[in-house]
């Protein structure tokens, strides 16, 4: 029998790991343990990648180096150590504590009688059990290269996980902000599981080329990740080597797929005759058959999902663009000018997430705000105009717009229209209840009207009127505070003291 031997010779760190490496825990009492299966693995090969090992000579210290590499394949696990079970206890401890599902547990035993085998494979969540006097070289081998295929397996299911979960999670929030950034994240993450090793991927397209009317529908990064995390608006040829350029230009040429020694661009194409290539580096040397077919079934699909999750981005950006013109137009009707609503809609959003909101409410709340004075639709130009103070009766009159504002939005399904009633009828609202048209008191009074209220003022004061002068950053300042607690939540007063001079920005860079 190939027996292992257990020589005196002091152990000996591995050096120079090669990059890309399978790690390996050692874990027993026994130095010699460990240098007779480095040595009997020395020359271990699996997918192009040499295995690194760790080793640890106790209980204890196994839970340490278990915490430090969550990303190790295999644990070869001593039973017997500083106690009778110290294995077992670190087998419990990989599963329960360190909640480590994906590494292989391989227990190994010169006592198996104290520990056996079927009590520890019903009790130990472990993946095999090797009496050391049974384990040659040979088993060795055998049991270390069906471990890391499962672990491999194992990575594969929980990549093709996630990045199914990305593209759901996309394809729920088709609306939400960066919505195709994320679902061309996820199928990036699904393209990584199918081929098993990937470190480099990107997704280059002509749809968001800087001019979009160029004939030779240039290809720029949409997204990418390594090396091309940070390369999104490029040109193609600006962060490709010149040999992958040549071959991207043959894949686009050709409109096929170029495999090379350890990556592909794979050419996409839909109905629209948009160009877009997925390059992805780091693949195996050999591909099946089912893996290049499902590559090309997968490029294509690629692209129209892209081009699907682009026209609804298109639909909600166009949306968003009637909502912001039919409020300037309700503007220049009144004392305040277009760009109030531009400015009040991103102060909005950003007092929005100071206060801590999510990304979609300050969102929603950007997109709603202009619609705050829809409702002066129904006030008359002659009250709304007027350079002089109201009278009882026409302040009277004005009042009503909140009221109309809400009687014009109120009932649709869309959010930014219901965000836009909520807005329209509580922007007037004061947190001490002396606002209209309800009175209503604190948090009674909607959020987004709560923000819309401080956000108009803000900006209404800090601008000349017909009425009166632009108040200066200290003055406006210092009346909003002294309004906290009365016309404005004290949280929100408090939120925008801190931003301040972001606000300030925000005037500067949308000026009258």
């Amino acid at each position: 029998m190939d027996d292992f031997l257990f020589s005196d010779e002091p152990q000996e760190e591995v050096s120079n790991i090669v990059q890309g490496t399978w790690k390996v825990i050692i874990v027993d009492d026994e130095p010699e343990v460990h240098a007779v299966t480095k040595l009997a693995l020395s020359d271990f090969e699996f997918q192009d990648k040499r295995l690194e090992f760790i080793s640890a000579y106790s209980g204890e210290e196994a839970k340490a180096m278990i915490d430090n590499h969550p990303d190790a394949a295999i644990v070869l696990l001593d039973v017997v150590m500083e106690t009778d079970d110290a294995g077992l206890k670190v087998a419990q401890y990989i599963r329960e504590t360190a909640k480590n599902n994906h590494i292989r547990i391989i227990l190994r035993t010169g006592q198996p009688g104290q520990a056996p085998e079927r009590q520890v494979i019903v009790n130990y969540d472990i993946n095999d059990y090797k009496s050391k006097t049974e384990l040659t070289a040979q088993k060795l081998f055998t049991v270390v290269m069906s471990s890391l295929r499962s672990y491999r397996d194992i990575l594969s299911i929980e990549q093709s996980r996630q990045g199914l979960e990305k593209i759901i999670k996309a394809s729920r929030d088709i609306f939400a902000a960066h919505s195709l950034e994320n679902f061309i994240e996820g199928v990036m993450q699904q393209l990584t599981s199918l081929l098993g090793t990937v470190d480099k991927a990107m997704y280059a397209t002509s749809l968001v080329a800087s001019n979009p009317d160029d004939n030779q529908k240039k290809l720029v990064v949409f997204s990418g990740r390594g090396d091309f995390e940070r390369s999104e608006g490029k040109a193609i040829e600006d962060v490709l080597d010149n040999e992958q350029l040549l071959a991207c230009k043959q894949a686009l040429q050709d409109k096929t797929i170029v495999y090379k020694n350890n990556y592909l661009f794979a050419y996409c194409c839909s109905e629209y005759n948009h160009n877009s290539m997925l390059f992805i580096s780091g693949i195996p040397q050999y591909l099946t058959d089912t893996q290049r077919h499902l590559i090309e079934i997968f490029s294509q699909n690629v692209q129209l999902a892209y081009e699907n999750v682009q026209l609804q981005s298109e639909v909600e950006a166009t949306q968003q663009e009637l909502v912001l013109r039919l409020s300037e137009a309700l503007e220049q009707r009144s004392t305040e000018t277009g760009n109030h609503v531009k400015r009040v809609s991103h102060i909005c959003n950003s007092l929005a997430l100071g206060y801590g909101l999510s990304k979609r409410e300050a969102e929603l709340i950007r997109l709603a705000s202009p619609l705050h004075d829809v409702g002066k639709v129904g006030i008359p130009d002659a009250i709304l105009n007027k350079p002089a103070k109201l009278t009882d009766e026409e302040w009277a009159i004005m009042q009503t717009h909140a009221q109309k504002g809400h009687a014009i939005l109120k009932g649709s399904k869309r959010d930014i229209v219901k965000a836009g009633a909520e807005v329209a009828r509580d922007h007037h609202e004061k947190w001490d209840g002396t606002g209209y048209p309800q009175g209503l008191v604190g948090e009674n009074i909607h959020i987004f009207g709560r923000i819309v209220a401080l956000a108009d003022v803000y900006d209404a004061l800090r601008h000349k009127r017909c009425y009166k002068e632009a108040w200066s950053v200290e003055a406006v300042v210092s009346e909003i505070n002294e309004q906290k607690g009365k016309h404005f939540e004290p949280k929100l007063v408090d939120v925008f003291n801190q931003q301040v001079d972001e606000l300030e920005k925000i005037l500067a860079l949308y000026p009258d």
